[in-house]
């Protein structure tokens, strides 16, 4: 047995991740890990006592090389004999069509794909071939984004069926032990080293395929793993990845002990409904910050709103009798004498959003604007253009919308040296009432990527030579009155 595979089998037993007679998908993307990872479990499944199967899902997002990764995958499940379950998803569409970025909708799509096999019981589990280096790129991410000891967890061993969706695995990274009946998508590579992977790969001589958007550095991913972690490995710690991926797993042990705590004295504070709850202020206050944080996201959770640090620390600060705070989704928390009342505003904010199609210009009755963006090639006689108003044309295939900004929105002004929430910039500017509800931002999935005011965000200007002009001028008077705005 090769070395590698027998390192594999000791975390699989350690974390309980498989057990005899079940049904395993291996989620095998034609890349090296993946590719790897199908070739270490063929060499265990005896040991184990599990029956093997390959899972693939085609993006389609590269046109003629996905169906090229496509065949090569199912090569590589028939030379080895093994049951081969496929499908191809419009990921571009998808994304278009939920407003999401590709990542987003790639990750969505694709445990949809896994989760129909598990909850139609044609498999027990689906492994995906994490690697310990891909751990570090995740707690690096969150990290370097913002994040508690939740988001340090970073990619869990196994989730549970419930978990194995992107909306939950994003909002919910709790960590369970996955009992014998669950449905799971496990994770047996996580303490592997990439390294290890190329040269056990090198060593059993299997070919694997290169996915060229990996190299593509406009992914933060990608310029996580390309460069600030060899910069990081080079002039601070040759072992980061190791440091990284032992810092989450010293996290998702603290995480469960809080899970514990938090849910033992949830039932003391906390009321909740559908569509509202209330916080008891007398008991919170006597209990520590860390477990008050705890105990204001819980509330939040249970009624299917994901509080940012930010968020919770507004929550908090609300000590006088009838003081408010806005939170994402609409929804806001009220200071009463001894709660805190966390409620659906029924105010009408006036949301909108519009499609904003290149070229086109279109009318924004509701802030009193029409914007027009006009792709142009950049040249020396075109240096008349502010670069505030130049968006890099790779952030707009994800399709742009014209919105108003919403509670939770965060921008990069060419200013500062960090981004800032759209509340905080508007009030610097002192942006009150109707207007500031209305105010208009471009977005590209989740990200705004254009604010009235600010122009185009710090990171997604334009710096090749082409880019999407983005200019906005005031409505007629007689549009704006039609419309009663």
């Amino acid at each position: 047995m090769h070395k590698l595979a027998q390192s594999v089998l000791g975390y699989i037993r350690k974390q309980d991740l498989l057990r005899p007679g079940d049904r395993v998908g291996v989620a095998v993307s034609g890349g090296a890990d993946s590719a790897a990872m199908l070739r270490i479990l063929l060499e265990l499944r005896q040991e184990l006592g599990v029956v093997l199967s390959v899972v693939h899902l085609n993006h389609t997002l590269r046109g003629a090389e996905s169906d090229a990764d496509e065949q090569f995958v199912r090569d590589l499940a028939n030379a080895n004999e093994l049951q081969f379950f496929c499908v191809g998803r419009d990921v571009k569409a998808c994304a278009a069509e939920k407003k999401l970025s590709i990542e987003t909708a790639s990750r969505k799509v694709r445990y949809g794909f896994f989760r129909s096999l598990l909850l139609n019981n044609v498999l027990d589990r689906v492994a995906t071939a994490h690697t310990l280096d891909d751990q570090a790129e995740t707690v690096l991410l969150k990290l370097l984004r913002g994040t508690g000891t939740r988001g340090l967890a970073g990619t869990y061993p196994a989730v549970s069926l419930d978990e194995a969706t992107p909306q939950t695995a994003a909002t919910h990274q709790n960590a369970q032990r996955v009992q014998q009946s669950d449905k799971a998508v496990v994770r047996p590579l996580l303490a592997t080293p990439r390294a290890d992977v190329e040269q056990f790969l090198a060593d059993v001589n299997q070919a694997w395929r290169k996915d060229s958007s990996n190299l593509e550095l406009r992914h933060t991913r990608n310029r996580i793993r390309h460069e600030i972690l060899p910069l990081l490995r080079q002039h601070l710690n040759p072992r980061v990845c190791e440091t990284l991926s032992e810092a989450a797993e010293i996290a998702r042990a603290e995480e469960e002990f809080w899970n514990a705590e938090t849910e033992r004295w949830l039932a003391t504070v906390w009321a909740g409904s559908e569509g509202s709850g209330t916080l008891q202020c007398d008991d919170l206050n006597h209990l520590g910050l860390a477990l008050r944080r705890r105990l204001v996201r819980a509330a939040a959770d249970s009624l299917g709103l994901n509080l940012e640090f930010g968020h919770v620390e507004e929550v908090l600060s609300l000590s006088e009798q009838g003081a408010r705070t806005a939170l994402p989704s609409g929804w806001t928390a009220r200071r009463s004498k001894r709660t805190i009342r966390f409620e659906l505003c029924n105010e009408s904010v006036g949301d909108y959003e519009h499609k904003l199609i290149i070229p086109s210009k279109v009318a924004v009755v509701e802030a009193g604007i029409s914007i027009e963006a006009t792709p142009l090639p950049l040249s020396d006689e075109d240096q008349r253009y502010n670069p505030d108003h130049l968006l890099d044309t790779r952030f707009a295939g994800n399709g742009l919308v014209v919105r108003n900004w919403r509670a939770g929105d965060r921008f990069w002004p060419s200013h500062t040296k960090e981004p800032k929430k759209v509340k905080e910039l508007l009030q610097d500017r002192h942006v009150t009432g109707e207007e500031k509800k209305r105010w208009p931002v471009i977005a590209s999935g989740d990200e705004v990527v254009w604010l009235k005011g600010f122009g185009v965000r710090r990171d997604y200007r334009s710096k090749e030579d082409e880019g999407i002009l983005i200019e906005e001028e005031p409505l007629d008077k007689e549009l704006r009155a039609t419309n009663n705005y």
